[in-house]
């Protein structure tokens, strides 16, 4: 958490940026194959293009800010995972995290390409089922799942629960009961393992919300509880470790912890696990330098570890699952907004940046001012040869806190129109969206080979207003 001084000049006691020297021309308006959507490049006239079409022309005909998402980089990104893990001699189950975006075009995208679903809340499972997703290949977490919850997705026939907490046992089996029907279950634990990422989306540290201890005996405790009930069939364990992860050593540590949690199970209960669901948190390039790995070496190299721990432990492999939300659909989308106001500040003596404000902001990309975000932004409409300046976007919200790229080289001739186009905003901007200042959330627009579609439609004032009963009878030409 950033903060400083009360007093004059406060901003000498913030961090100051330790950006590279700025850049030439040229390398400011490179298009970073490792950050942007495959067919990210820039035309002729200098402008970039997704999906074949100049960001331009989608803007003029859907606005700003729009997210554009790369249909062909969400799917090669889905099937290469896919293929990571099924293509094997011990097979694996791939479920993306709709947490990190949902829509019913993303859902029948993902059906096609055969993954499974993870859910966590009733209103992502109806998503699901409406837009025909298969409900065998759905996953309900949750740490607080409501009985309503739980019924809906015994009703349309879920094909795992991740149970999060003992008590939820007794009341999924016995809606189970009532349902007729008996419900597959993994039992979520948290390993211990301290993930290299924001505290606030490492999950695997014992002092969080999520999961069953396996140091305090909850979890071998749920375990129990799950196999002496006939209405729940364990399948599995289930840990997480965190997100935004580009090193394999936190799953390696939880790896001995899960397997050797499972060879206890075998050994003092007679009880037999066949899936270690190790989570998501493939982290992905936000910046220059950044170097996630990719799904097949994670593949292979998870492999090897749940292999080598199963060996020392004279037990079979168990199936491995994995649950990559922000590693398919981060990269693949892409945030354009228009440049407003341009306004140097002296923030420090003799030095300074420009704060560059666009036409959206925390209200559709929260992730910098909650987790110190970091992104890497473009001039989109064209090149310049204008010398770089230390820039930072900010959004239009009553916020100081309001900042969508903290610190970047941009254009010193970026001026007010200009088009802007911030990466890698796919996973967690348009799914924690809101309407704060009253802004309408963007619409989301998908692009390939030319062909553009509309995947969310953007809000508008009457959407907003139709919750309100003393507008209700306020035209809609007034807040169109």
């Amino acid at each position: 958490m950033r903060a400083h001084p009360a007093g004059p000049l406060h901003g000498d006691g913030l961090p100051q940026p330790s950006l590279p020297p700025p850049p030439d021309p040229t390398a400011m308006a490179r298009v970073d194959a490792q950050i942007w959507p495959a067919t990210a490049r820039r035309d002729p006239e200098g402008r970039l293009v997704l999906g074949g079409l100049p960001v331009t022309d989608l803007v003029a005909r859907h606005g700003t800010p729009v997210l554009l998402l790369d249909e062909a980089d969400f799917r090669a990104r889905a099937a290469a995972f896919q293929s990571a893990y099924t293509d094997a001699t011990v097979p694996g189950t791939v479920s993306y995290a709709g947490k990190a975006f949902l829509s019913g075009t993303t859902v029948r995208w993902l059906a096609e390409e055969g993954l499974g679903l993870d859910v966590c809340t009733g209103g992502e499972l109806a998503l699901a089922t409406a837009a025909g997703f298969p409900a065998e290949r759905i996953t309900l977490h949750g740490n607080n799942k409501s009985d309503a919850e739980l019924q809906a997705a015994l009703a349309v026939g879920v094909g795992r629960f991740v149970v999060d907490a003992l008590d939820e046992v007794t009341r999924l089996a016995t809606l189970a009961a009532a349902a007729g029907v008996v419900a597959d279950v993994l039992v979520r634990v948290t390993t211990g393992v301290e993930a290299h990422t924001h505290e606030f989306i490492a999950t695997a540290h014992e002092d969080q919300k999520f999961g069953l201890s396996l140091t305090s005996g909850a979890a071998r405790e749920a375990v129990l509880a799950v196999v002496a009930r006939p209405e729940l069939r364990l399948l599995g364990i289930h840990s997480h470790i965190g997100s935004q992860i580009f090193s394999t050593a936190g799953f390696e540590v939880a790896a001995h912890r899960v397997v050797g949690f499972i060879a206890e199970l075998a050994a003092r209960d007679g009880v037999v696990v066949e899936e270690l669901n190790l989570g998501g948190g493939m982290g992905i390039a936000y910046l220059p330098g950044d170097d996630p790995v990719a799904p097949v070496a994670m593949a292979d190299a998870l492999r090897m570890i749940v292999a080598g721990e199963c060996q020392r432990r004279a037990l079979p492999v168990p199936r491995i699952g994995v649950e990559p939300g922000r590693a398919i659909v981060g990269p693949s989308m892409v945030t354009a907004y228009e440049v407003g106001t341009v306004k140097p500040v002296e923030y420090r003596t003799g030095a300074w940046r420009t704060y560059v404000s666009v036409d959206g902001g925390m209200s559709d990309n929260i992730r910098t001012a909650l987790y110190d975000a970091e992104y890497t932004v473009a001039l989109a409409n064209r090149v310049s040869g204008a010398p770089a300046m230390l820039s930072r976007i900010v959004g239009k919200h009553c916020e100081s806190g309001d900042v969508v790229v903290r610190d970047a080289w941009l254009p010193s001739d970026l001026a007010r129109g200009d088009l802007l186009a911030v990466a890698a905003t796919g996973a967690y901007c348009r799914a924690m969206a809101s309407n704060y200042n009253l802004l309408t959330r963007p619409p989301v627009v998908s692009v390939r080979a030319g062909v553009e579609r509309v995947v969310l439609r953007r809000e508008t004032q009457a959407d907003l207003f139709a919750l309100d009963p003393a507008l209700a009878d306020v035209p809609a030409a007034s807040h169109a």
